[in-house]
């Protein structure tokens, strides 16, 4: 373990609400206005959110998915001066499918004491209300727009024996869904989740061609969550080693180690690790 810096600050991961400001909790708030610096994907967002709650903070720095990397340094070198840094995304908690991760991995690494402030998250408050299985799911993050990562993705997800989890915008929803009709079948059962704790919260429960259907006839707003159910038992379909190698190519672009890729891949089939392993690494 290395030893945290003499004097070192502290990096909080402070969860925001994905609609509903009143979802902000008391000790999120103080967090916010007692950090010495807050890091935010957008500036103007975070500094409109923290006017409308009353919260004046000491210094907005943005950090997103364009300029973390180049934004560490800085912020580590504050962290190790002693100052305390909080990390919000737009909505929900940072670090899950938004900036935050890698600048947590360097911070720990660096013997920085890295703690967060938990509070909403589309992830789990989409898997509560899907009314499917949820003793066990797996979040799949964005759905890649085209090419062979969305199709490992889509081919992941119905062959999966859990519930699966995913992001998508009002523009792509429809094709999203349409893929996930043809990849899992049309009887797949889903649940998609629109404007969370907004005023116009939808929940639609339906299989995956009737939910291609609804959206395809309406004009789609808002962000939205989808929840697909797992594969029956008779149906789980075990990708080929072909499949397989593309899953973990895919964890692996958006930044697992290998190590990590390959056990994720494995415990989502069910499928011992070595045979995800000789997928992805053939022998030589």
């Amino acid at each position: 373990m290395t030893a945290r810096p003499l004097g070192a600050g502290e990096l909080v991961l402070v969860a925001t609400p994905i609609g509903n400001l009143g979802d902000l909790s008391p000790r999120a708030a103080s967090t916010l206005a007692a950090a010495d610096i807050v890091c935010c994907e957008d500036t103007r967002h975070t500094g409109m959110m923290l006017t409308r709650l009353g919260i004046k903070a000491q210094r907005l720095v943005s950090l997103h998915a364009g300029n973390e990397d180049q934004r560490i340094p800085l912020i580590l070198g504050e962290l190790i001066a002693g100052r305390s840094v909080a990390v919000v995304s737009d909505a929900g908690m940072p670090a899950i499918a938004d900036p935050g991760e890698r600048l947590v991995r360097a911070a720990a690494g660096a013997g920085v004491r890295v703690t967060a402030v938990p509070g909403p998250s589309a992830v789990p408050t989409a898997v509560a209300l899907s009314g499917l299985r949820a003793a066990k799911w797996h979040f799949e993050g964005w759905i890649a727009r085209k090419g062979r990562e969305r199709t490992a993705q889509l081919a992941a997800i119905a062959a999966s024996s859990c519930p699966s989890v995913c992001f998508e915008s009002p523009q792509r929803i429809v094709a999203t869904l349409e893929g996930l009709s043809q990849s899992c079948g049309a009887e797949r059962r889903v649940a998609v989740c629109r404007e969370l704790t907004k005023l116009h919260e939808e929940v639609l429960r339906a299989t995956a061609g009737e939910a291609a259907t609804h959206f395809g006839a309406t004009q789609p707003r808002g962000e939205f969550v989808i929840v697909v159910d797992g594969a029956p038992a008779g149906e789980r379909v075990v990708p080929d080693t072909a499949a397989l190698a593309l899953e973990v190519t895919a964890l692996m672009a958006n930044g697992r180690s290998r190590r990590d890729a390959v056990d994720e891949v494995a415990a989502r089939h069910a499928l011992p690790r070595r045979a995800v392993y000789e997928a992805a690494v053939p022998p030589s």
